[in-house]
């Protein structure tokens, strides 16, 4: 695998083009909630034409000054949060003062990198620049984002998000804005809108109607503290990356009746697979309980005949489902058992079911803070590297959330959008667990993909 170190400026704040207002904004209690308050990363690999001849720094100074021009209508991501005296609540102080910019180069071509581009990508760290502890959001610059240009003129966007101020298609969005300006755009095609307040907690709050696999937390009956993926630290844990192209899916369809298997999705087939072989691996006893929880964006999805979700909105808006079950079913019983599962939980995430997760999330904010045991976390991100996002006449050629920055962040299973050897359409998922666990986790998954 190819080494390189890239050779970054030093880092400098993006200000906002023009005066913007200076005022203190609410987050939703979506956005603050406790396992939120990290710095996401995302990285985006960018092509450009054959034969274009593109003059060192030019990409970053276009960029830089398309941020700028963004900041401009996101000009809340140029501020900073900070805590409430009172309670866990955080605010943005929308105070202009910008975001981390650091221009870069290596002396590597993408090919270099894979043909297939696929992850892990080879010294991914050197795309991404220096957020300091990931966890600590208070008080810092909410963007740190790294631009580094290749020896074939292609580049790399790299970028740590702080994910109290934007979820996965939030951050795209703010992107799709960059991109829309370094294309000499005056105003984004899409205008960002804040309205946290639609996620905002009731008063008194009422937890009636939360997803049911939620409620033995909240009574503190699931909190032991006793699960090895809880107590392993990070050095004795190893990632794995699993390509599943239409050979590999074709083949887990073979495993359930023909008249599911058609509306069954890809990322609920491969969840469902890989749930039961995480679980058998890691040697819960039979009669434990075991949850598998997945982001459910609610983007244009009408809850009870409405729309939920404004255009333009870039704040936190998914919920995160949560099917639990005995290990000793999750072992026995047929993959449509816990399909149907799935799947009734996502219809159940109605109007009143996420008027109360937000209830209760704005509750948890102000509790001691605990982890879920024996829970496996599952989020579906083909869409970062599956639109069509080009810089000018660079196109993105791969994206996706590496194994880097926030740890805590890197136990959940990712799915990402990938090319495999074939030139397929394949989606490639992160698993990360304790050594010992691995081995037993890839014999079960080799079972499964066995005809």
């Amino acid at each position: 695998m190819v080494t390189f170190t890239a050779r970054r400026s030093e880092p400098e704040l993006v200000r906002p083009a023009r005066p913007t207002p200076v005022e203190t904004k609410a987050l939703s209690d979506l956005d603050d909630q406790l396992p939120l308050r990290f710095y996401e990363s995302i990285v985006g690999f960018f092509k450009s034409p054959p034969g274009e001849n593109i003059k060192p720094g030019k990409v970053a100074k276009g960029i830089k000054a398309a941020v700028a021009g963004a900041l401009v209508y996101y000009y809340p991501m140029a501020g900073r949060l900070r805590k409430l005296p009172d309670g866990n609540r955080l605010v943005v102080d929308c105070t202009g003062e910008g975001v981390v910019f650091v221009e870069a180069t290596a002396d590597v071509r993408l090919a270099d990198l894979g043909e297939p581009l696929v992850p892990p990508y080879p010294c991914v760290e050197e795309f991404l620049g220096d957020a300091g502890d990931t966890r600590d959001v208070v008080g810092k610059p909410l963007l740190f984002l790294q631009v580094t240009q290749l020896k074939c003129g292609g580049f790399v966007i790299g970028l740590h998000m702080c994910h109290c101020i934007a979820d996965g298609f939030g951050i795209l969005q703010f992107i799709k804005t960059i991109a829309d300006f370094a294309c000499g755009e005056l105003i984004p095609t899409t205008l960002p809108v804040w309205k946290r307040d639609i996620f905002t907690a009731r008063m008194p709050p009422s937890i009636a109607h939360v997803y049911p696999a939620y409620k033995p937390f909240i009574h503190g009956l699931e909190c032991t503290g006793d699960d090895v993926m809880l107590s392993t630290p990070p050095e004795s844990m190893e990632v794995q990356y699993l390509f599943f192209g239409p050979k590999e899916i074709e083949t887990l369809r073979s495993h359930i009746p023909e008249q599911l298997s058609k509306s069954t999705t890809t990322f609920e087939l491969i969840t469902v697979v890989m749930w039961q072989c995480r679980t058998l691996a890691l040697g819960y006893g039979p009669s434990e309980k075991v949850r598998v929880m997945f982001t459910l964006n609610t983007r244009g999805r009408s809850i009870n005949g409405e729309s939920a979700i404004p255009r333009g909105y870039y704040g936190n808006a998914h919920f995160s489902p949560m099917v639990e079950v005995t290990v000793d079913e999750l072992a026995s019983k047929p993959v449509t058992y816990i399909l149907e599962k799935m799947r009734k939980v996502k219809w159940d995430t109605t109007k009143e079911c996420m008027k109360s997760m937000v209830d209760l999330l704005a509750l948890w904010r102000e509790w001691s803070p605990f982890s879920m045991d024996r829970t496996y976390e599952v989020s579906d991100t083909k869409w970062v590297g599956g639109n069509a996002l080009k810089f000018g006449k660079a196109e993105l050629v791969a994206a996706g959330t590496p194994h880097a920055g926030d740890f805590t962040s890197k136990l959940i299973s990712y799915h990402t959008k990938c090319k495999n050897i074939d030139g397929e359409d394949s989606t490639v998922v992160s698993i990360l667990l304790p050594k010992p666990a691995m081995e037993k986790f890839t014999k079960e998954m080799t079972i499964w993909l066995k005809k």
